[in-house]
């Protein structure tokens, strides 16, 4: 009897972190086909949408620098509730956002259930996959993936949607699809979560966290990773369109190719990492997205392939951090996501913006104005991608050295 109720709550459990990586994949991915619209309605110059864009994001490190604490304080399941809540009241906010000011302020809430909704479920996870982590971390992830790999094409589908002579546009888009946040808040109400009636031990004060060595190569892994895995579904398309005249279409194909990739590793390759080891694993992986990132920049057109291929790479470094400090920090884990999500995400916005100078500055030194400038330019910008998942692998492997010589090694 014991066993079936353990496994009817374990299942519900893993239904809450299932769809609500899924919801999580849709609400950061829903916007590509939305954003042109929004800017022409409320008639936004570029700079005007960068601001946008970018208070959002401040909103979603926001979130992520508080939730551990909010974890500590509320517990694990009120914390995913508030964050599901936030979002679905952020969509009907944003149907009935007709002036700039709302809409501004109904997006930032949804960024901030966002931020909030990862680390609750990094936490949850961290909790509950106390056996084969790496496979189970990512599994999970792998469905954060497949929902951001459908998430436009199923936005663009919405917003043509006429019911009785009204036309969903964006705005019933995006209500729809945030109002299905409600479906893992009932499963979440519904079930217990570790943590909720139990004290796991001391904690690991937050100052002796800080002077860990592995916490900051952690995030030196986690931060080069993600930036090289966000940076594609930014600079792919415009690197293939301009640097090789490529269509559209094909261009986009490939990204999604590229996403595809993403996806699968992490619903296959799971296992993978709990038999090597998450330290080698991150090593391995990041490596070879670098190699095929470099090989694809360096072999051309004809080798274009490995700009997807890539993908297989770079999509398990994050779900393997966050076993790896599941598995190392155990009742501190909340608060080590916390502070290597957070400098990941000041990072990533680091490194968009030296990718777009690094584009500026080769294009000039060959010639602004030039095909060759702009070739030059688009290669050595996205070469920074590339670089980026090489020193991912570098600071794993001063980690694996790090370790290896406290025979410490995960």
């Amino acid at each position: 009897m014991g066993k079936t109720k353990f496994n009817k709550i374990y299942a519900i459990q893993l239904a809450t972190i299932f769809i609500g990586f899924i919801i999580f994949g849709f609400s950061e991915n829903i916007k590509g086909p939305a954003i042109p619209r929004v800017q022409f309605e409320f008639m936004l110059s570029e700079s005007q949408l960068g601001t946008l864009l970018s208070l959002n994001a401040l909103g979603y490190l926001i979130a992520c620098s508080y939730t551990a604490y909010l974890t500590r304080k509320w517990g694990i399941k009120r914390v995913l509730i508030a964050a599901f809540a936030s979002m679905a009241v952020s969509g009907i906010l944003i149907f009935f956002s007709h002036s700039y000011p709302l809409f501004s302020a109904s997006y930032f809430l949804m960024y901030i259930g966002n931020g909030m909704l990862e680390i609750g479920l990094a936490v949850l996870s961290a909790r509950i996959f106390v056996k084969n982590t790496g496979t189970m971390m990512n599994l999970t992830h792998g469905f954060y993936g497949l929902s951001s790999t459908i998430a436009p094409l199923v936005a663009t589908g919405l917003m043509e949607v006429t019911i009785n002579g009204y036309t969903l546009d964006w705005r019933g888009m995006y209500l729809i699809m945030l109002l299905l946040s409600i479906v893992p808040i009932i499963f979440a109400f519904f079930s217990t979560f570790p943590g909720e009636e139990a004290n796991h031990g001391e904690r690991v004060p937050f100052n002796i966290l800080l002077r860990d060595p592995v916490l900051w190569l952690m995030v030196c892994v986690l931060t080069f990773g993600v930036v090289s895995e966000l940076a594609v579904g930014g600079w792919l398309v415009n690197f293939l369109e301009k640097a090789y005249g490529w269509e559209t279409v094909s261009a986009s194909g490939m990204l999604s190719a590229f996403f595809l990739c993403f996806s699968l590793a992490r619903l296959f390759l799971g296992p993978l990492t709990d038999r090597i080891g998450f330290t080698l694993s991150l090593i391995l992986f990041s490596g070879i997205s670098a190699v095929c990132t470099i090989a694809a920049l360096v072999g051309g057109e004809k080798l274009a392939f490995l700009f997807a291929a890539a993908g297989i790479g770079i999509a398990m470094v994050y779900p393997t951090v966050m076993a790896f400090i599941a598995r190392r920090y155990g009742n501190g884990s909340d608060t080590v996501i916390t502070v290597t999500v957070t400098l990941m995400g000041v990072g990533s916005v680091i490194g968009n913006y030296l990718i777009g100078g690094v584009i500026e500055i080769v294009k000039k030194s060959f010639g602004a104005d030039t095909q060759v400038g702009l070739l030059r330019g688009l290669q050595a910008g996205y070469g920074v991608i590339g670089l980026c998942a090489a020193l991912s692998a570098v600071a794993g492997i001063i980690l694996f050295i790090y370790l290896s010589k406290r025979k410490e090694v995960i």
